[in-house]
């Protein structure tokens, strides 16, 4: 089959998001950006992209919204997903839709113009994102990365990274020689196994004592848990982070979690590990509030 004409109907072992999420007993702090979630189609109206690596299920902005609210939060920054490619549609429509409680992070090749840029900044989008995860995107040069990056710094945006821990030494200087800040998607995804003083997390944040560019999202524990809900073993590496950067550091659901495998995360239990690592009310307010709203509605 080719890939144009593959069906847009979910794989058939995807996990589809919680239906009833449970209440967080956690509260955020008011004003508090969820900086790190998706959205999905629906595909009859914004179609998968003939060169994804998988297919999901729907999950769109009207689901997003009531996801938000029901968190107690109040801003979102929708990152485009790779199930999408290139086309922001579903991106763009659902920024607008926000009424300007959301921002986004896209996903553009080297060809686009000065003008479509400019069309998705006025949409809300104040980031790209380069995905390193071969399962989940293909490869793409470096120098087109750099060229992608030069493009949109001028606008004032930033680099999104997705990477495995063990590639950080040769993704380096990559990151360095761009000239935009650096947003670390999921910690880098370090090996919760190996503990914090491995040397493949210390080298993580050695580049962040040395980078005063580069921030970190301390997401997705349901990713990185060896022991499951509720991911008291991801926290240590979150706590480190957050009390070392606490200026340069943010917090995403994640929903409807792409990919996941062996369970469905409760977003409610995401939130509610929120203060595990974020111990105090001004580094819960760093991470929810200030830190997100200077990086995306400063702009």
């Amino acid at each position: 089959m080719n890939s144009q004409d593959r069906p847009q109907t979910m794989d058939a072992d995807w996990l589809v998001f919680h239906p009833n999420p449970s209440k967080p007993r956690f509260r955020p702090p008011p004003g508090s950006v969820d900086a790190h979630c998706h959205v999905f189609g629906p595909a009859t109206q914004f179609p998968y992209a003939p060169e994804r690596k998988y297919t999901p299920c729907d999950a769109g902005k009207v689901q997003l919204f009531a996801l938000r609210d029901f968190l107690g939060f109040e801003r979102n920054v929708i990152v485009q997903a790779t199930c999408h490619g290139k086309d922001n549609r579903a991106l763009e429509d659902a920024l607008k839709a926000a009424g300007g409680r959301a921002r986004g992070v896209a996903t553009v090749g080297e060809d686009i113009s000065r003008d479509a840029l400019a069309g998705l900044h006025a949409a809300g989008v104040r980031g790209v994102r380069f995905n390193f995860l071969r399962r989940l995107a293909d490869f793409t040069p470096h120098e087109v990365l750099r060229r992608i990056a030069a493009k949109v710094a001028p606008f004032g945006w930033h680099v999104v990274v997705y990477f495995e821990a063990a590639d950080l030494g040769e993704l380096r200087p990559l990151f360095a020689s761009l000239p935009t800040p650096v947003v670390v998607d999921h910690m880098g995804r370090p090996d919760v196994a190996l503990g914090v003083d491995h040397p493949q997390f210390q080298a993580f944040i050695r580049w962040m004592d040395e980078d005063q560019d580069v921030w970190c999202k301390v997401s997705c524990p349901e990713r990185l848990s060896l022991a499951g809900p509720p991911y008291d073993d991801v926290v240590p590496f979150q706590r480190t982070i957050v009390e070392r950067f606490p200026n340069r550091v943010l917090w995403g659901a994640d929903w409807p979690h792409p990919n996941l495998r062996g369970h469905m995360a409760d977003d409610g239990v995401l939130v509610d590990q929120i203060p595990k690592f974020a111990t105090t009310a001004e580094l819960q307010r760093k991470l929810l509030v200030d830190n997100p709203m200077r990086l995306y509605w400063a702009r």
